[in-house]
């Protein structure tokens, strides 16, 4: 049985590879070529496992994965099945792949729904999630001012931003994770990435046109929006629309009313132009991710062709 650790996956792929592969199997979504598993959790005493996966027959994938969360860490494996005959292709560390995805399809909605003159990002969080989102946008965006809010490391991350991005027009800044509100009212792009469980700021602080990206959790009791910023959003853009529906906190603690159905969008059917991305430059979107099991399939099936070619 073939093993693909996160290191040799960190060596196999990086952004520039993952996000059309991602951007396939939400178009796949979007056309009915695909089907997702939802998330399922089962918890006893201090651990909780979790499973979701996929189907994706036009990449003759099936990939379920699994991972543990205990005392707030995880760990992760996803398996791959060849669609076509059910055949087990290999185990894969996931970490890396989680990592990967979640920043990759971010920076696919930015591209989408920003607006197309976006030169200003505020990044809440510089954890994991939060240093792959801040560099998957200076490589891969039209984002030039990069402001990295948080209460440790964010000076290390701009200063690392600054080094790997400076020579390409990218300026990031630390702020202190107190003085967040002095970077909200002109961000063109505002990214949250936190472990945070009430809102990290005013929605009433959003300038016209903005683009939110929620991505810190997928926890129901957990929130890093408002309810004014929901409300203010005409379109609120979600990876799968059931899934969003029970996980996000953001939409499951907003008050009633606030979230209406016809504001709920799938991303996939976004990318397939089967639905409304930004018609307007004054309008504020929202993207909530939750992370689904069509994305761990696609980049799973990406490293495992990738481990396969450098055998050869």
């Amino acid at each position: 049985m073939i093993h693909v650790t996160d290191r040799q996956i960190d060596e196999l792929i990086d952004f520039e590879q993952a996000m059309p592969a991602l951007e396939s199997a939400f178009r796949d979504q979007a056309r009915g070529n695909a089907a997702v598993q939802r998330r399922v959790r089962t918890e006893a005493g201090a651990t909780k496992l979790s499973t979701l996966g996929a189907v994706l027959p036009e990449a003759d994938v099936a990939a379920a994965k699994v991972y543990t969360t205990l005392r707030g860490q995880f760990n992760f494996v996803i398996v791959l099945f060849r669609a076509s005959d059910g055949q087990c292709l290999a185990t894969l560390d996931a970490n890396a792949i989680t990592r990967l995805r979640t920043a990759a399809t971010t920076t696919l909605a930015i591209q989408r729904l920003a607006r197309t003159d976006a030169q200003t990002a505020t990044i809440f969080g510089t954890g994991v999630q939060g240093r792959a989102h801040a560099h998957a946008i200076a490589r891969f965006t039209n984002l030039k001012t990069l402001r990295i809010v948080g209460m440790e490391g964010h000076a290390e991350l701009a200063h690392a931003l600054n080094a790997a991005y400076g020579a390409q027009g990218v300026q990031a800044r630390a702020i202190e994770a107190g003085c967040a509100a002095e970077v909200l009212d002109d961000a063109d792009v505002i990214i949250t990435a936190t472990r945070a469980t009430t809102p990290l700021f005013d929605g009433l602080a959003l300038k016209p046109g903005a683009f939110v990206a929620a991505i810190g959790s997928s926890l129901p009791h957990a929130r890093e929006l408002d309810d004014t910023t929901l409300a203010r959003a005409s379109r609120i853009v979600v990876e799968l629309r059931d899934q969003a529906r029970e996980e996000a906190g953001d939409l499951v603690l907003a008050a009633p009313g606030v979230v209406d159905d016809s504001k709920l969008v799938e991303l996939g059917d976004v990318l397939e132009n089967a639905a409304h991305g930004r018609q307007r430059d004054d309008e504020i979107i929202v993207y909530k991710a939750v992370g689904i099991g069509l994305q761990d399939a696609a980049l799973a099936a990406l490293a495992y062709r990738a481990f396969e070619a450098r055998a050869k």
